[in-house]
């Protein structure tokens, strides 16, 4: 999927889903399981990596898939432990190896605990990180929900590193990519709302000069590309057009800026997208839920948007029927 690049590459319909657990003692095997108990799609075009356990139950379902970690391993709900992790991480590298060998078309992921993947040696900040150096890509991150669409120019960065990290090279790459996330939500015309990075988008410089100093200058430029590219709004107000239908996509310049929106509206809708990369790979937008783990309380709202976006954006790219089919 990397929509920035020259080369090519065939999308082919026959290939199915790769589908990891996340973190075993977390919400994600349970929301999958709830999620494939009421899948009324094609059982084979998901192949399901995770412990032997959630493979059996998914087995006795009628899906197919490969058994992770010792056979006799269960995960306690809400009490994670390295070993899990360990296969948490094992079910990422065998997915992003399985896309790269042409078995799989791309990946739904389920949650991970970051503070355990690091205790086991993940030298990555999150799984679209992970992901990006499996598949030689650049990664943008971005959000999919019902009433907002939100790209991000920087992410896993604390906040006073912001300015440092954001570049015009990263605004560009997140005006590209919110180009191609609203192309395949349906826009023949994306209208792109970019955040500005100073309260009230620096109120013609009292605030703060980014935007008038290189932002807004750049946005213009990017204006002949994308024609539908704001200049830099203020933050504070712009989701609100967003939100009734003013623009398609919104380009965030770091992590809070627009999760807070995105989670606040759509904490059981948004989908976490890896935009930027040669394979297809979405995400629940919430995490473990380590709180609420084997209590019934976990929805799977979020994984069933995750495999409905990945089979939107395999149909964008591939012209294939698929996500007819499979939801």
């Amino acid at each position: 999927m990397s929509q920035g690049r020259s080369e090519k590459r065939t999308y082919r319909s026959d290939l199915p889903l790769a589908v990891t657990c996340g973190d075993p003692a977390g919400v994600g095997p349970e929301v999958i399981i709830d999620w494939a108990k009421a899948n009324r799609g094609e059982k084979n075009s998901y192949v399901f990596l995770g412990p032997e356990n959630w493979m059996g139950e998914l087995r006795s379902l009628g899906y197919g898939g490969q058994s992770l970690g010792l056979s006799n391993y269960r995960a306690i709900p809400g009490k994670p432990e390295r070993c899990g992790s360990l296969i948490a991480i094992d079910a990422m590298m065998k997915a992003a190896q399985g896309c790269l060998d042409g078995k799989y078309c791309g990946v739904v992921t389920g949650p991970v605990s970051k503070e355990l993947l690091r205790e086991n040696g993940f030298n990555h900040p999150g799984q679209t990180e992970f992901f990006a150096e499996q598949w030689s890509g650049v990664p943008v991150m971005g959000f999919a929900g019902k009433q907002l669409k939100v790209v991000l120019a920087t992410w896993h960065v604390p906040l006073h590193g912001v300015f440092e990290d954001l570049s015009p090279v990263k605004l560009i790459r997140a005006v590209s990519q919110a180009d191609f996330l609203a192309r395949a939500s349906g826009a023949n015309s994306p209208r792109i709302a970019v955040c500005g990075l100073n309260p009230h988008a620096g109120e013609n410089g009292l605030l703060g000069q980014d935007e008038l100093e290189w932002i807004d200058p750049l946005l213009d430029d990017l204006r002949n590309k994308f024609p539908g590219v704001s200049s830099a709004l203020p933050a504070d107000s712009l989701f609100w057009g967003a939100r009734r239908g003013k623009f398609d996509v919104v380009v965030a310049l770091y992590h809070d800026q627009g999760l807070i929106p995105v989670k606040t509206l759509e904490f059981d809708e948004a989908v976490n997208v890896g935009l930027g990369l040669p394979f297809i790979r979405t995400s629940p937008g919430h995490g473990t839920g380590f709180s609420i783990a084997g209590t019934g309380k976990a929805r799977c709202t979020s994984f069933s948007r995750s495999v409905e976006v990945a089979w939107q954006l395999f149909e964008f790219l591939s012209g294939s029927d698929k996500v007819l089919k499979s939801t």
